[in-house]
């Protein structure tokens, strides 16, 4: 099986809005190496990641973190690191504004 290291998604999201950061390819796994946010606006934003098995509709049990506080100008957080995901399965995120970036690097396998 080939590995490939690379940048699995990238998302900046309205206000508000849940967004798919990345979703698992058919007939691969990945693993999430680093997982970053970042807050380009001159106020405190919150910010929202969940592991969707399976692509399933968002449930609590789901969320890595919850409204987590980023400081103004506030740039990079990990927010998760080393997360084994299977085929279908969907990284989502959210922030309470715009103009906050989510990055998800790692490695895909299949």
């Amino acid at each position: 099986m080939a590995e490939t290291l690379k940048v699995l998604g990238q998302v900046a999201p309205s206000a508000n809005s849940p967004a798919n950061l990345y979703t698992v390819p058919s007939g691969k796994s990945a693993v999430v190496s680093k997982l970053t946010l970042c807050n380009q606006n001159a106020s405190a934003a919150k910010a929202r990641v969940w592991v969707a098995q399976g692509g399933a509709t968002t449930d609590v049990k789901q969320y890595v973190c919850y409204d987590m506080i980023l400081p103004v100008g506030f740039a990079p957080a990990e927010a998760m690191a080393g997360f084994a995901l299977g085929a279908g399965d969907v990284v989502r995120v959210q922030a309470n504004m715009a103009n906050v970036s989510f990055n998800v690097t790692g490695s895909e396998v299949g």
